[in-house]
């Protein structure tokens, strides 16, 4: 008889959280900080987009390879190793002398970031109780829209006014990956397939992967949630001064929205489907944020509104994020093949969701007026509503199984 190794359980979704944390703020803090960068290393905006695209498409090719390593050589070759690297690059940023040199720069983080991501999944759904997976999972990647899309604007404004110059920022906030890397050291443990000396990943085909339709209906489910995440992301500090004219710290209040929405929702989302099911909260999520989203198209310049209707917009689209990308596709993962499966479902929204949705919406605020962006954001949640029909129920609590991703002390 075995018992829930659970002291583990809540080291692993705490270090793993606040990884993931310092993930979100490492990649978005550079975001706030533009507007002095610019002037110092002498950008225009196509640059800054493209900084920031190179991030986005490194992740997602390093996502789906690491997280194919991490299932044959163990969790802690990958993670720690990689939240050294990009607390590292972090603070090279504030090095960086023009544009060449950060967007190297920033590429090789993506490598890095992309690496952490699936690896840290899989790690949080093996030491998690089966019953708790779900809120767990969304737990952990709930810190990223936190930190980086919620925090990370207030961090960056408020250190710009105790150090001489924008470059001390990005040395600053590296620093607490390095500490965080000490705990992982001594806590985080292999999966159970690399420590017991089963059969390895290695001799498992990626094609097991693509027969799992979960796996493949995750990915276009996420293609259709990033498309939503990245455009709002992108673009919506522009369509709220330029369209509908608020002014900048209007804008900035209401734009946080978007991290401190997610945030809730990254957890409350996979946490509720432990109740009620994978399948149904997806549907509903995925509805839930075309309604909002509507709403939101219809208001003025209300920036109570403004914020109410793009928490919630954020709260059910990032939670969609997070259960797409954690309890679905862990679950439905091949024994020993997590991290890949994981791997490939968010290198596929990251590629998609960080490069072209961004750019596509770009030429349609260009050629058709920035307002239109949310249409298709709008119509990226309405096609998935249709995807997630497709799902097949993993929740063990409504399937009545217990899934083989596990970590159990006598």
């Amino acid at each position: 008889m075995t018992r829930w190794d659970t002291s583990y359980e809540w080291k692993v979704v705490t270090l793993l959280g606040l990884g993931f944390g310092l993930v979100g703020l490492d990649r978005w803090i550079i975001a706030p900080l533009f507007p002095v960068m610019m002037k110092d290393l002498g950008l225009g905006y196509q640059q800054l987009g493209n900084i920031i695209g190179i991030l986005g498409l490194a992740w997602g090719v390093f996502a789906t390879l690491m997280g194919g390593l991490a299932d044959k050589i163990g969790h802690r070759r990958v993670l720690i190793p990689a939240i050294v690297l990009f607390s590292v690059l972090s603070g090279l940023s504030g090095m960086a002398t023009g544009f060449v040199s950060l967007i190297l720069i920033r590429a090789v983080m993506g490598f890095t970031e992309g690496s952490f991501c699936p690896t840290s999944f899989a790690a949080t759904a093996e030491a998690s109780a089966p019953q708790r997976r779900g809120f767990n999972l969304g737990l952990q990647q709930s810190t990223f829209a936190l930190f980086g899309l919620g925090l990370a604007p207030i961090i960056a404004t408020q250190l710009l006014r105790v150090v001489p110059s924008w470059r001390y920022v990005f040395v600053v906030v590296a620093i607490p990956g390095f500490i965080l890397a000490i705990f992982m050291f001594f806590v985080l443990r292999d999966p159970h397939h690399i420590t017991s000396k089963m059969p390895k990943a290695a001799g498992l085909a990626w094609s097991k992967i693509f027969q799992q339709r979960n796996i493949v209906v995750s990915m276009f489910g996420l293609f259709c949630a990033m498309t939503c995440v990245f455009v709002l992301s992108g673009l919506m500090p522009n369509y709220l001064v330029d369209y509908l004219h608020l002014t900048t710290e209007q804008m900035g209040v209401v734009t946080s929205a978007l991290g401190f929405g997610g945030f809730v929702g990254q957890f409350a989302l996979p946490g509720l489907s432990d109740v009620l099911g994978r399948k149904i909260v997806a549907i509903l999520g995925f509805a839930a944020t075309a309604v909002m989203l509507r709403i939101f198209i219809a208001v003025g310049p209300n920036p109570t509104m403004l914020f109410a209707l793009l928490f919630m917009v954020s709260l059910f689209c990032l939670g969609l994020v997070s259960l797409l990308t954690g309890p679905i596709a862990t679950e439905s993962a091949p024994a020993g093949l997590v991290s890949s499966a994981v791997g490939i479902v968010v290198g596929a929204g990251e590629i998609f969701g960080g490069g072209v949705a961004p750019s596509l919406a770009g030429f349609i605020a260009q050629h058709y007026g920035i307002q239109n962006i949310l249409y298709l954001a709008l119509a990226g949640v309405i096609t998935g509503v249709v995807v997630c029909f497709f799902l097949k129920e993993t929740a063990p609590r409504k399937v009545g199984a217990h899934t083989p991703v596990m970590v159990a002390s006598s």
